[in-house]
């Protein structure tokens, strides 16, 4: 009887995970307004100003990095104004957005780029994804993840 209890348990807990991911209305029409701010936020990362970043991300932001490093939105902030992290160009391919409720959505994409980071030249391909949150009225980055592709 222990499996088949497990069993049970296993399927009653993908049923309530499957409905809390459902979007409660509304999601579509977030959608093109979370894809105007990620398109923001790439042009910002490419063109970095500290009051176009900070408009963008969260003051929570965990940006986590390919390599293993984590930001918070200080150091993200810093690390592009002071070309630390330069981006000379970035392409987005193949992004989804996904509204899961009125405040919060998940937008995976893939990202190319130029860098030249530390005056260092270079190309990324990776894979993100990010969790976008609607806070005072905007849209705002407030997690990352990146791996290598």
């Amino acid at each position: 009887m222990p499996i088949k209890k497990f069993f049970l348990v296993a399927a009653a807990a993908a049923m309530v995970s499957g409905c809390a991911m459902m979007p409660a209305g509304g999601g579509a029409s977030a959608q093109p307004e979370v894809a105007a701010a990620a398109e923001r936020l790439r042009i910002a990362m490419i063109d970095p100003t500290a009051a176009a970043l900070g408009a963008l991300v969260a003051d929570d932001l965990s940006y986590g990095h390919s390599g293993g490093k984590v930001d918070t939105k200080a150091s993200f902030i810093a690390d592009l104004v002071d070309g630390k992290s330069d981006f000379v160009t970035i392409a987005i391919t193949e992004q989804t957005i996904k509204v899961v409720d009125a405040n919060t959505a998940i937008v995976r994409h893939t990202l190319a780029a130029d860098t030249n980071d530390s005056g260092k030249p270079g190309k990324v391909a990776l894979k993100i994804l990010g969790v976008w949150q609607k806070q005072g009225g905007s849209w705002k980055l407030l997690a990352r993840q990146a791996v290598r592709t």
